[in-house]
């Protein structure tokens, strides 16, 4: 009797083994050219798998009371994640922008100051320019040999003034306006009670600017001994 229920036993253990390897070939899990030893070993091989899954998916849950609870945690991971990922972009777009407005002003002031050497270079001839013309008297101007060389000059002086300032250099001569320590060099002071103190009583030399930047200051002479200047005098009455 005890080899009978043995054989049965034996005869139950390989159908089910059977029934198994069926199963998992109509699934498409094994290739039809396994051997009976290949699909078992690959079948006790995803049965660790399996194990392996759950015991992650319970290690995960470690330390939580449930799994809604693991999920929250989760979620507040990820949106501190996305939170910093988003400060990191703002920082990156700020940085651009200001790379951006950098490199534009650095450009234009290439552009506007390119030529300041050059243009340094021909205040000279504006000067002799002026001083050819400063040396003809008014009467010899009009004098047939003198009138058509006079006429030259200025139109010579004219056109490469504005020429330079096509190129954004311009010309000050402030005789008559206050006196500036940024556009003006004082070289003398000139008493005269009756303008204002620190007027630009006379022109020496006149200035040149290119852009807003000083290519050469205007040599001038300043009123002294005057009265001050009308907004000075109202600050002094209200104070």
């Amino acid at each position: 009797m005890s080899d009978g229920n043995e054989h049965q036993k034996d005869e139950a253990l390989k159908a089910a083994r059977d029934a198994q390897m069926h199963a998992a070939k109509d699934a498409d899990l094994m290739p039809e050219t396994m051997t009976e030893d290949e699909i078992l070993a690959a079948l006790g091989d995803r049965e660790e798998d399996m194990a392996d899954t759950a015991g992650q998916g319970s290690d995960a849950e470690a330390g939580f009371s449930s799994p809604l609870e693991a999920l929250a945690a989760e979620n507040h991971r990820q949106e501190e994640e996305i939170k910093e990922l988003n400060e990191k972009l703002l920082r990156t777009a700020a940085e651009m922008e200001n790379l951006r407005r950098r490199t534009q002003k650095e450009v234009a002031d290439a552009r506007e100051f390119s030529i300041t050497k050059f243009a340094r270079e021909m205040l000279g001839v504006a000067d002799n320019l002026r001083r050819a013309l400063d040396h003809v008297d008014e009467a010899d101007k009009e004098q047939p040999s003198l009138k058509t060389l006079v006429e030259g000059v200025e139109m010579t002086e004219r056109e490469l003034l504005n020429g330079m300032e096509k190129h954004g250099v311009r010309m000050i001569s402030p005789k008559g306006e206050k006196f500036d320590p940024n556009f003006h060099q004082a070289m003398f002071e000139v008493q005269n009670p009756e303008v204002p103190n620190n007027t630009v009583m006379e022109v020496v030399q006149v200035g040149y600017v290119i852009g807003e930047r000083v290519l050469r200051p205007a040599m001038v002479g300043v009123a002294k001994g005057g009265p001050k200047a009308a907004a000075q005098n109202g600050e002094s009455s209200q104070a």
